[in-house]
């Protein structure tokens, strides 16, 4: 169990190293593509959040622990919305900016049910991967052009800021070959973190009578959620409510877009049949919940976010209790 636990410790801290340094070196490649802030804001940055996500999923994938695979990302949904947009609301009310409510909640809200819609038939096949995959694309180059139109310049200096901080100042130059090394080093650090935070969950989860879905859609979907917690409750505490927020449409969308959508590119994903009758509905519970919340007064307030924090607590306990 001790060996276990220290697995699993360390392996969330090579994926949280790991997506850092892959996250910055990705930037810094793009920075020399001469992508604009706003660009590398909405896609590099966007999907690097879900880098440990993707990278457990993938290697649960590959050593044939699918409800894994799954059961982490339908975790990380729920944990994502209920838990950390929770915190960060009890930490400091959230206030709801107009292109999440007229733009990235609905295509969440439509992703999701999508999710539960290709689940019910058992697989994720090839054609249903393509499609999400496509849908990525589409909604991110749709919402970069977008963004370019219509972004002011508050929101201009918001996202250079963002890829200021993972770069360096602006006048500093990135050097490609220090970038390639982060990359290289990033994926490899991933790819051990994730092995090591699958095989200690597992084993922590076998020894206390937890099923493989039981461990992707708790211990798994905590602890690779746990870079989202940091950047969402500290956003939350320097008052930059667009990007807790943003941070967690985007990270959902992409775990079933891309995480999904990639793995079963790769080979169909059997989906569990309980995932399917049940955490799912979860998922798409806690999604819908979301709509009363940031279209009333356009803001998340502490009480709703001790709603959220406890809808999290009362899946927990159903779920531990089946």
């Amino acid at each position: 169990m001790l060996v276990a636990t220290g697995a699993i410790v360390l392996g969330l801290l090579l994926l949280v190293a790991g997506g850092e340094a892959l996250l910055r070196g990705a930037v810094s490649i793009a920075k020399l593509a001469r992508l604009t802030p706003a660009i590398i804001g909405l896609t590099v940055v966007a999907a690097g959040t879900s880098i440990p996500e993707l990278a457990v999923s993938a290697v649960a994938a590959f050593d044939d622990k699918v409800d894994i695979t799954v059961g982490n990302v339908v975790g990380s949904n729920i944990f994502n919305i209920t838990f950390i947009l929770g915190l960060a609301a009890v930490i400091s009310p959230l206030a709801i900016h107009g292109n999440t409510v007229r733009l990235e909640y609905p295509v969440l809200a439509i992703v999701t049910l999508m999710c539960v819609a290709v689940g019910s038939d058992g697989t994720i096949g090839r054609l249903d991967a393509a499609l999400f995959v496509t849908v990525y694309i589409a909604f991110t180059a749709y919402l970069v052009s977008l963004v370019r139109q219509q972004v002011s310049a508050t929101e201009a200096k918001q996202l250079a800021a963002q890829t200021n901080e993972l770069t360096g100042p602006p006048e500093t130059r990135p050097r490609f070959w220090i970038s390639a090394l982060l990359v290289i080093g990033g994926v490899a650090l991933l790819a051990v973190g994730a092995h090591l935070t699958v095989a200690g969950a597992v084993e922590i989860g076998r020894a206390f009578g937890l099923s493989e879905r039981v461990i992707g859609l708790t211990i798994v979907a905590a602890g690779t959620g746990l870079p989202e917690v940091v950047t969402s409750v500290v956003s939350s505490i320097r008052g930059r409510d667009d990007i807790a927020i943003a941070n967690v449409i985007g990270s959902n969308l992409f775990n079933i877009l891309g995480i999904l959508g990639i793995n079963a590119l790769i080979a169909p994903i059997p989906f569990s049949a309980e995932i399917a009758a049940w955490d799912n509905w979860w998922m798409l519970g806690v999604t819908v919940l979301l709509f009363p919340l940031i279209f009333t007064r356009r803001r998340i307030n502490r009480w709703e976010g001790i709603v959220l924090l406890t809808a999290y607590g009362v899946y927990l306990t159903m779920l531990l209790r089946r």
